[in-house]
């Protein structure tokens, strides 16, 4: 039988290929790869370039300014897109390549799926080295993408037309797995981008990925089945899975039927909405107290889709409970047992469903008593939210707290709110009452600088009937503000609120608690003995902003970012509202830290504040326990 082939480039091929690729979960079917961002190079622009040329009606494409922005642009699209479709981001060898790693560490560790496609230097070696190349005297075979090896969860070289079959394959593979997701990397040498090759059609078929949905093991299922029955004061903790697997309904009828309170990390925040009656809030380092006093007297923990991270169990001193037991419903068996935990291995939904209907069999629920007491806690706390957000002088100088207050009073449940870095994470996880299931975008298991506002662009792509907001401080503003530019190119009408605090706010107060005395973590001048306490820097981030095309609105006041925010969140074009917030210890900010994070203090110092900061250190230290 001979099979029908079709000459083309390499590069050629791929985009080809990607435009057939599809993803499938409950029946809907959607292109795996929706877009490709790109900047170019002599690496990339002779050999993708030209085919996405070639596949221009095919293949949308999107013009980034900084590498790592598209890799965050294309995060964001893929975790609103609940990680069944993505983007792929091309880039020259070199610094552009390069410039991929923190995007995807920030993919991989979140588990959200990008496709990454940097240029490499020749297989063939006609002339060696070649611009941007690095020499590596001991190995010949290695290139600067090899620094993209350990933050990818698969990673492939192309040097030959004939390897991209399995290469690309594989990758569809790992980018539609639930468990293994992450940044995806096929490494492609410049010259065998342009090199033809005889395709065989059916590489070019249509080709579905099912996104799988897999059960609990009936074994297993009953087991925690048992430790729930058991359970006296259980509390769910939902991550981010729950988000990924759609299994907010689920969740909601488990608490429902069960009455057992739900918390949330940063990445499963919104999975009830904030006045569900099971929902308490935010849990650990960043939650709330009535979260973390939950957590602190559970004696079964009930983990759905979380990694368990260090500002999630407060450093291991958070779960206090002489007989705290823990499971774990989790589609990756890796985070099904950790913390000693009963695993659950299954999709969030499904594993919901199934114990849920369980159960309901047994008659389980919790005890009225315990219904009274987290209820009335979360009262108390909603009542502190209120002091905070409340502005009762509208022509003073904003709060941050009361910034945040200010958009609570105006959004609704079709706004979505992105932020990842600097103090305001904080400020949302406890107080932000979260409207729908995708309102909340917090980036927080990298808590990387820069990327809210390209990922804005993202998540507006994937919802371009939302309003997005990009919540950005004046830190994170700086680190990232070039894809402001593309989004006043493509008409992507993202709303960023930027807050001017005039420095690291939640890095300086960190440096302060551990005897940093706030040392290189403010913008202002520097002061005759070496740190920065001069006046603050003359630089207008608002008049920045403008240089790079969007509008900007000003608010000096709590009047004025009133009608600032209602007039952004009303306009159809990209727009900013700057606003400078009152950073004075006199003015009521959010409430502190209900729960540690461990940071370590110098052992030994001389000043008094780092001394006083080492003895506050030892005695959290000495609560921190190993669940075993």
């Amino acid at each position: 039988m001979t099979t029908s082939t079709t000459r083309l480039t390499v590069a050629q091929a791929l985009v080809r290929f990607l435009t057939a690729q599809y993803t499938e979960r409950d029946g809907r079917r959607q292109r795996l790869i929706g877009a490709t961002w790109g900047i170019f190079g002599h690496g990339n622009v002779a050999g993708l370039g030209q085919a996405l040329v070639e596949y221009a009606g095919a293949m949308p494409f999107h013009q980034g300014r900084n590498e790592q922005a598209m890799v965050h642009a294309a995060v964001g699209y893929a975790r609103q897109s609940n990680r069944l479709s993505a983007h792929a981001v091309t880039t020259s060898i070199g610094p552009g390549a390069t410039n991929l790693v923190t995007g995807a560490a920030l993919a991989t560790v979140n588990h959200l799926p990008v496709l990454l496609l940097p240029g490499d230097v020749f297989a063939a070696r006609p002339a060696d080295p070649v611009l941007q190349q690095l020499e590596v005297p001991h190995a010949g075979d290695v290139s600067v993408n090899d620094t993209l090896r350990p933050v990818s969860r698969y990673f492939d070289r192309i040097t030959r037309p004939e390897a991209l079959i399995p290469g690309a394959l594989a990758a569809m593979r790992v980018l539609t797995d639930p468990v293994e997701t992450g940044a995806v990397t096929l490494a492609l040498p410049q010259d065998v981008q342009a090199e033809a090759y005889d395709w065989p059609e059916e590489f070019f078929a249509e080709r579905v990925w099912t996104v799988r949905r897999p059960g609990a093991d009936p074994a297993e299922l009953a087991e925690a089945v048992r430790a729930v029955r058991a359970a006296r004061r259980p509390v769910v903790i939902a991550g981010g899975g729950v988000h990924h697997s759609r299994a907010e309904e689920a969740l909601a009828e488990f608490a429902e039927a069960t009455r057992i309170p739900v918390a949330s990390t940063q990445a499963g925040k919104g999975s009830l909405r904030h006045d569900h009656p099971q929902d308490v809030g935010g849990v650990g380092h960043t939650g709330t107290a009535t979260a973390d006093e939950l957590a602190r007297t559970a004696d079964l923990v009930i983990g759905v889709g979380t990694r368990y991270t260090d500002f999630t169990t407060a450093s291991g001193t958070l779960f206090t409970h002489p007989d705290v037991r823990f499971l774990n419903l989790n589609i990756a068996p890796f985070d099904g047992h950790k913390l000693a935990g009963l695993p659950l291995v299954a999709d969030a939904r499904s594993g919901l469903s199934e114990l849920t209907e369980a159960l309901i069999v047994h008659g389980y629920e919790a005890a009225d008593s315990y219904v009274t007491e987290y209820t009335e806690d979360k009262e108390r706390w909603e009542q502190r939210v209120d002091a905070c957000f409340e502005a009762d002088e509208p022509d003073v100088r904003p709060t941050q707290p009361q910034v945040l207050g200010v958009l609570d009073a105006l959004v609704d449940e079709s706004d979505i709110l992105v932020n990842a870095a600097g103090s305001l994470p904080g400020d949302l996880h406890r107080l932000w009452r979260t409207r729908s299931h995708d309102q909340y975008h917090l980036e927080y298991g990298y808590s990387c600088m820069g990327y809210e506002i390209p990922a804005a662009i993202g998540v507006k792509l994937a919802a371009p009937g939302r309003k997005v907001w990009a919540l950005v401080g004046d830190g994170t503003y700086l680190m990232m503000p070039t894809e402001i530019v593309t989004a006043v190119q493509e008409g992507v009408a993202i709303k960023i609120l930027l807050v001017q605090n005039h420095g690291y706010a939640s890095i300086g107060g960190l440096s302060e608690s551990v005897g940093g005395e706030r040392f290189a973590t403010a913008y202002r001048f520097t002061a005759d003995d070496g740190t920065y306490t001069g006046a603050p820097l003359p630089v207008d981030l608002a008049a920045n902003a403008a240089s790079l095309g969007i509008r900007v609105l000003r608010a000096k006041t709590v009047r004025d970012l009133r009608a600032a925010l209602a007039e952004a969140r009303a306009a159809d074009t990209p727009t900013c509202v700057y606003v400078e917030t009152e950073t004075s210890d006199t003015v009521s900010g959010a409430p502190p830290a209900q729960a540690w994070w461990d940071v370590p203090v110098a052992e030994t110092a001389t000043r008094s504040s780092a001394v006083k900061a080492r003895e506050l250190y030892e005695r959290h230290v000495s609560t921190r326990r190993r669940h075993l």
